[in-house]
Protein backbone atom coordinates (compact mmCIF):
# COMPACT_ATOMS: atom_id res chain seq x y z
CA UNK A 1 0.00 0.00 0.00
CA UNK A 2 1.46 3.66 -1.05
CA UNK A 3 2.11 6.00 1.65
CA UNK A 4 -0.61 9.31 1.99
CA UNK A 5 1.87 12.25 1.01
CA UNK A 6 1.16 13.57 4.90
CA UNK A 7 2.75 10.41 6.21
CA UNK A 8 6.40 11.59 5.52
CA UNK A 9 5.71 15.60 5.58
CA UNK A 10 9.07 16.38 5.48
CA UNK A 11 10.47 14.31 2.78
CA UNK A 12 7.45 14.99 0.63
CA UNK A 13 7.95 18.79 1.38
CA UNK A 14 11.48 18.74 0.36
CA UNK A 15 11.09 16.68 -2.50
CA UNK A 16 8.38 18.89 -4.03
CA UNK A 17 7.62 22.45 -3.21
CA UNK A 18 10.74 23.10 -0.48
CA UNK A 19 13.53 21.70 -3.46
CA UNK A 20 14.77 24.73 -2.82
CA UNK A 21 15.41 24.55 0.47
CA UNK A 22 16.61 20.92 0.68
CA UNK A 23 20.30 19.58 1.77
CA UNK A 24 20.48 15.81 0.94
CA UNK A 25 20.85 13.07 -1.39
CA UNK A 26 19.69 9.50 -1.73
CA UNK A 27 16.69 9.08 0.65
CA UNK A 28 16.94 11.49 3.09
CA UNK A 29 16.76 15.63 2.91
CA UNK A 30 17.04 18.44 5.53
CA UNK A 31 16.37 22.13 5.14
CA UNK A 32 18.80 24.40 4.95
CA UNK A 33 20.52 25.22 8.48
CA UNK A 34 18.97 28.73 8.33
CA UNK A 35 15.59 27.54 7.69
CA UNK A 36 14.66 24.74 10.02
CA UNK A 37 15.84 21.94 11.76
CA UNK A 38 13.58 19.45 10.46
CA UNK A 39 14.21 16.40 8.10
CA UNK A 40 12.74 13.31 6.39
CA UNK A 41 13.76 10.10 5.04
CA UNK A 42 11.92 8.05 2.06
CA UNK A 43 12.55 4.93 4.27
CA UNK A 44 13.75 2.97 6.77
CA UNK A 45 16.00 1.47 4.02
CA UNK A 46 19.74 1.42 4.76
CA UNK A 47 20.73 3.66 2.29
CA UNK A 48 17.90 6.31 3.45
CA UNK A 49 19.26 6.36 7.10
CA UNK A 50 23.19 6.08 6.04
CA UNK A 51 22.09 10.01 4.39
CA UNK A 52 20.52 10.69 6.90
CA UNK A 53 23.22 10.18 9.41
CA UNK A 54 25.33 12.10 6.85
CA UNK A 55 22.96 15.45 7.52
CA UNK A 56 23.56 15.04 11.03
CA UNK A 57 25.20 18.24 12.24
CA UNK A 58 28.10 18.34 14.66
CA UNK A 59 26.56 20.07 17.03
CA UNK A 60 23.21 20.21 16.60
CA UNK A 61 19.64 18.20 16.24
CA UNK A 62 17.42 17.17 13.32
CA UNK A 63 13.97 17.16 13.95
CA UNK A 64 11.86 14.12 12.27
CA UNK A 65 7.83 13.50 12.03
CA UNK A 66 6.14 11.33 10.12
CA UNK A 67 3.84 7.92 10.20
CA UNK A 68 6.57 5.55 10.36
CA UNK A 69 8.23 4.89 13.83
CA UNK A 70 11.58 6.76 13.54
CA UNK A 71 14.33 4.61 12.83
CA UNK A 72 18.03 5.72 14.24
CA UNK A 73 21.05 5.07 12.40
CA UNK A 74 24.36 4.13 13.99
CA UNK A 75 25.79 6.85 15.64
CA UNK A 76 22.25 9.12 16.16
CA UNK A 77 20.33 8.58 18.95
CA UNK A 78 16.85 9.93 20.29
CA UNK A 79 17.48 13.74 22.29
CA UNK A 80 13.78 13.91 22.25
CA UNK A 81 10.61 11.93 21.08
CA UNK A 82 6.73 12.52 21.43
CA UNK A 83 3.26 11.50 19.77
CA UNK A 84 1.83 13.91 17.74
CA UNK A 85 -1.46 14.57 15.56
CA UNK A 86 -2.17 15.31 12.45
CA UNK A 87 -4.92 17.09 12.03
CA UNK A 88 -6.42 18.11 8.36
CA UNK A 89 -9.25 21.02 7.92
CA UNK A 90 -12.16 18.99 6.99
CA UNK A 91 -15.02 22.15 7.22
CA UNK A 92 -13.64 26.13 8.50
CA UNK A 93 -15.59 27.17 10.98
CA UNK A 94 -15.32 31.19 12.04
CA UNK A 95 -15.78 32.48 14.73
CA UNK A 96 -18.81 35.06 15.26
CA UNK A 97 -16.88 37.88 17.03
CA UNK A 98 -15.11 40.78 15.32
CA UNK A 99 -11.73 39.44 13.61
CA UNK A 100 -8.84 41.41 14.55
CA UNK A 101 -6.66 43.28 11.96
CA UNK A 102 -4.80 40.87 10.42
CA UNK A 103 -1.72 41.98 8.05
CA UNK A 104 1.13 40.64 6.01
CA UNK A 105 4.20 39.87 7.76
CA UNK A 106 7.00 41.29 5.88
CA UNK A 107 10.60 40.92 6.20
CA UNK A 108 10.65 44.54 8.29
CA UNK A 109 8.74 41.99 11.19
CA UNK A 110 11.85 39.21 10.97
CA UNK A 111 12.84 40.08 14.30
CA UNK A 112 9.92 40.58 16.02
CA UNK A 113 8.80 37.22 14.59
CA UNK A 114 11.55 35.29 15.82
CA UNK A 115 11.27 37.03 19.46
CA UNK A 116 7.32 36.41 19.26
CA UNK A 117 8.22 32.45 18.87
CA UNK A 118 11.49 31.78 21.44
CA UNK A 119 8.85 33.49 23.73
CA UNK A 120 6.15 31.23 23.02
CA UNK A 121 7.58 28.30 21.96
CA UNK A 122 5.03 27.32 18.80
CA UNK A 123 7.73 24.45 17.46
CA UNK A 124 11.26 25.04 15.89
CA UNK A 125 11.18 28.14 14.22
CA UNK A 126 14.31 30.00 13.15
CA UNK A 127 15.21 33.43 11.34
CA UNK A 128 14.20 32.41 8.08
CA UNK A 129 11.24 29.86 8.53
CA UNK A 130 9.47 32.76 7.66
CA UNK A 131 10.77 32.24 3.44
CA UNK A 132 8.52 28.96 3.57
CA UNK A 133 5.11 30.73 3.24
CA UNK A 134 3.06 33.84 3.83
CA UNK A 135 2.48 34.30 7.64
CA UNK A 136 -0.06 36.53 8.81
CA UNK A 137 0.11 38.76 12.05
CA UNK A 138 -1.62 40.85 14.56
CA UNK A 139 -0.07 44.26 16.01
CA UNK A 140 -1.31 46.22 19.15
CA UNK A 141 0.40 49.63 19.12
CA UNK A 142 3.18 48.86 16.65
CA UNK A 143 4.38 45.62 18.31
CA UNK A 144 3.46 42.23 17.37
CA UNK A 145 1.50 39.96 19.29
CA UNK A 146 -0.04 37.10 17.58
CA UNK A 147 1.09 35.44 13.93
CA UNK A 148 0.60 32.30 12.15
CA UNK A 149 2.06 30.74 8.74
CA UNK A 150 2.55 28.32 6.60
CA UNK A 151 5.66 25.63 6.89
CA UNK A 152 5.73 21.88 4.95
CA UNK A 153 4.10 22.50 1.45
CA UNK A 154 3.07 19.41 -0.79
CA UNK A 155 0.72 18.95 -3.94
CA UNK A 156 -2.73 19.75 -2.49
CA UNK A 157 -1.54 20.50 0.87
CA UNK A 158 0.25 23.18 2.94
CA UNK A 159 0.42 23.43 6.94
CA UNK A 160 -0.39 25.56 9.08
CA UNK A 161 2.54 26.20 11.61
CA UNK A 162 4.03 29.22 13.92
CA UNK A 163 0.66 29.86 15.51
CA UNK A 164 1.68 31.62 18.52
CA UNK A 165 0.13 34.38 20.86
CA UNK A 166 2.23 36.82 22.99
CA UNK A 167 1.06 35.66 27.13
CA UNK A 168 -0.66 39.09 28.11
CA UNK A 169 -3.10 39.07 25.03
CA UNK A 170 -4.46 35.06 25.05
CA UNK A 171 -8.23 35.16 25.26
CA UNK A 172 -9.05 37.13 22.69
CA UNK A 173 -9.16 34.78 19.82
CA UNK A 174 -6.35 36.18 18.26
CA UNK A 175 -4.64 32.50 17.23
CA UNK A 176 -8.31 31.40 15.91
CA UNK A 177 -8.99 34.35 14.01
CA UNK A 178 -5.28 33.94 12.55
CA UNK A 179 -5.95 30.03 11.73
CA UNK A 180 -8.87 30.93 9.95
CA UNK A 181 -7.03 33.57 7.89
CA UNK A 182 -4.35 30.97 6.69
CA UNK A 183 -6.94 28.28 5.91
CA UNK A 184 -8.71 30.52 3.94
CA UNK A 185 -5.38 31.37 1.95
CA UNK A 186 -4.71 27.92 1.55
CA UNK A 187 -7.69 26.74 0.10
CA UNK A 188 -7.96 29.84 -2.27
CA UNK A 189 -5.28 27.89 -3.92
CA UNK A 190 -7.01 24.84 -4.19
CA UNK A 191 -4.97 23.36 -1.37
CA UNK A 192 -6.25 21.56 1.87
CA UNK A 193 -5.25 23.12 5.23
CA UNK A 194 -3.11 20.35 7.42
CA UNK A 195 -1.45 20.77 10.83
CA UNK A 196 0.03 19.17 13.99
CA UNK A 197 0.27 19.31 17.55
CA UNK A 198 1.77 17.30 19.97
CA UNK A 199 -1.01 15.08 21.34
CA UNK A 200 -0.12 16.25 24.87
CA UNK A 201 -1.39 19.59 24.01
CA UNK A 202 -5.50 18.95 24.16
CA UNK A 203 -5.98 22.63 24.70
CA UNK A 204 -5.01 23.22 21.16
CA UNK A 205 -6.38 20.20 19.66
CA UNK A 206 -9.85 21.39 21.46
CA UNK A 207 -8.94 24.71 19.25
CA UNK A 208 -8.57 23.33 16.11
CA UNK A 209 -11.66 20.75 16.21
CA UNK A 210 -13.11 24.15 16.85
CA UNK A 211 -12.24 25.61 13.89
CA UNK A 212 -13.05 22.62 11.67
CA UNK A 213 -9.92 20.53 12.01
CA UNK A 214 -10.10 16.33 12.43
CA UNK A 215 -7.06 14.20 13.65
CA UNK A 216 -5.95 12.41 10.43
CA UNK A 217 -3.58 10.13 11.95
CA UNK A 218 -1.02 9.90 14.61
CA UNK A 219 2.88 10.91 14.12
CA UNK A 220 5.96 10.23 15.73
CA UNK A 221 8.10 13.10 16.48
CA UNK A 222 12.10 12.89 17.25
CA UNK A 223 14.65 15.15 17.99
CA UNK A 224 17.89 13.34 16.72
CA UNK A 225 21.39 14.61 18.02
CA UNK A 226 24.88 12.21 18.01
CA UNK A 227 25.34 10.33 19.92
Amino acid sequence: MNDHILDRPIWNSLTTAHGPFAIGDGGARRFTPNVSIFAGVRDESADSLAALARLMPEDGNLFLIQVAPVVLPDGVRAAKAAEGCQMVLENLKALARSAPEIIRLTEADAEDMLNLATLTKPGPYLRDTRLLGDFWGVKEDGKLIAMAGERFKHPGYSEISGVCTHPDYLGRGLAHALCVKVAEQIMARGEQPYLQVFATNTRAIRVYENLGFRTRTKVNAVMLERG
